[in-house]
């Protein structure tokens, strides 16, 4: 049978029942918040959050068949208020008709509608005209009305694991779109999927095409990485491959090489890693190698990944690029986090020290009476806005110097400017005490 007369693999593969869907086990599972809305028979809206590839579609698909319901899909990437009017016209006739059925409407990408759009919704699940369901890819905390959230049960989806997506590859060989694959390639397969099931099946579907084509009865590994070519270059998020060209990435701005920074950077973004997620890593390049050497640097990181969240790819990775090179070419400093690892430790296997009396807040009159805040001198009352010789480590305990300043950008100024406190601390302790 030619497989040009036939569906897509991904719908002939979609489960008909809850029973046949692969993954979710922590919703859809026995006793489980979903599977029993299921079974209540009482559908109610809700958000399904996660990421693509995950079910989203088909959990609203099955929703629909479990409630013997009218099933209306909306994709607010492509659709607006006009389709908002056509599906509470198509409800209200679904509910006023002689069947009187209920009515699903699931909006795809939901967080891409604005605020107007969301709230269009609403009086229409308030009246029970519809069940509302969502999808998005994005924290809906952020990106869906908090009136339309509230109104709204949110079900977070899991990227499919390794052993879901076996699962996958396995009911594909059994509806015979592919013949026997080598157990290391499906592994590669399943890798590059990365938990997204809509990947693996179109992956799936062009190998089987490719298979018939040149008349093969299996898939090797070598075979597969010929004819997937560049895609093949995409690699496993979650794999050592990820690991180590992040850590090549974070040690070549460390090392202060633009040049190598730029070739990770891309690398990783050619290799399908998140845009957010390398501005994450590049936030914290700025709080770990740079610190206080150059304090624009986390501006410069906060900045990159704000207009990457506004601008998107492909366009919002030239901010990442900016960044990458200005970490790289900027003062080094792990002072700061070699202080605050020195003060982590020290509180761990360290007492729990009283605050001292004059550090302690009297706001009420009793405090004052038990001496709360007596003796404390308000630094801005005296020359150059610093009470020397005040202490304010716990009584009996010695400088411990977290704190460290390296000689190279800002910290050279910082360095000599602690100096010069301490010196002015050393003067006062040694003048004679005149009380």
């Amino acid at each position: 049978m030619s497989t040009a007369a036939q569906p897509p693999l991904a719908e002939r593969l979609r489960p008909r029942s809850l029973a046949e869907v692969i993954g979710q086990q922590h919703i859809l599972g026995p006793g489980m918040p979903l599977r029993l809305a299921f079974e209540s028979g009482r559908p109610h809206s809700c958000i399904l959050w996660g990421p693509p590839g995950v079910g989203k579609t088909t959990i609203a698909r099955l929703m629909a068949g479990a409630f013997d319901a009218q099933f209306i899909s909306i994709s607010a990437v492509l659709g607006g208020v006009k389709d908002i009017r056509e599906a509470v016209q198509l409800a209200e006739n679904a509910r006023d008709g002689l069947m009187q059925q209920r009515t699903l409407v699931f909006v795809d990408e939901v967080h891409r509608f604005n605020k107007s759009q969301q709230d269009a919704f609403l009086p229409h699940v308030e009246s029970g005209l519809f069940t509302f369901i969502g999808a998005t890819t994005e924290n809906p905390s952020f990106e869906v009305n908090s009136a339309l959230l509230s109104r709204a049960a949110v079900y977070v989806l899991q990227p499919l694991s390794g052993e879901d997506l076996k699962q996958i590859v396995a009911l594909a060989q059994s509806q015979q779109a592919l013949p026997a694959i080598e157990s290391i390639a499906i592994d590669r397969l399943v890798a590059y999927a990365d938990g997204d099931a809509r990947r693996l099946l179109n992956t799936l579907e062009t190998l089987g095409m490719a298979a018939a084509q040149q008349q093969r009865t299996d898939i090797t590994d070598a075979w597969l990485v010929q004819v997937l070519g560049q895609q093949m270059r995409r690699y496993d998020k979650g794999g050592e491959q990820f690991y180590d060209t992040i850590s090549a990435l974070h040690k070549s701005v460390r090392g202060s090489d633009p040049d190598a920074a730029l070739y990770w950077l891309v690398r990783m973004l050619d290799g399908g890693a998140e845009p957010r997620y390398l501005a994450r890593r590049l936030v914290r390049m700025a709080s770990e190698d740079i610190g206080l050497a150059d304090p624009r640097a986390l501006r410069m990181a906060l900045d990159c990944t704000e207009v990457y969240e506004r601008l998107g790819s492909p366009e919002g990775e030239l901010a990442l690029a900016q960044c990458v090179v200005y970490l790289a070419v900027a003062p080094k400093s792990n002072a700061v986090y070699k202080a605050y690892n020195a003060a982590r430790a020290w509180v761990e296997q360290d007492g729990t020290r009283p605050v001292p009396m004059h550090l302690r807040n009297a706001p009420t009159q009793l405090m004052k009476t038990l001496d709360y805040g007596k003796g404390y001198r308000y630094a801005h009352d005296e020359e150059g806005g610093f009470a020397a010789g005040e202490r304010y480590l716990p009584d009996g305990m010695a400088d411990p110097g977290f704190y460290q300043p390296v000689r190279r950008g800002l910290e050279i100024k910082i360095a000599d400017k602690l100096e010069q406190l301490r010196q002015r601390n050393a003067a006062a302790d040694a003048a004679p005490d005149t009380d």
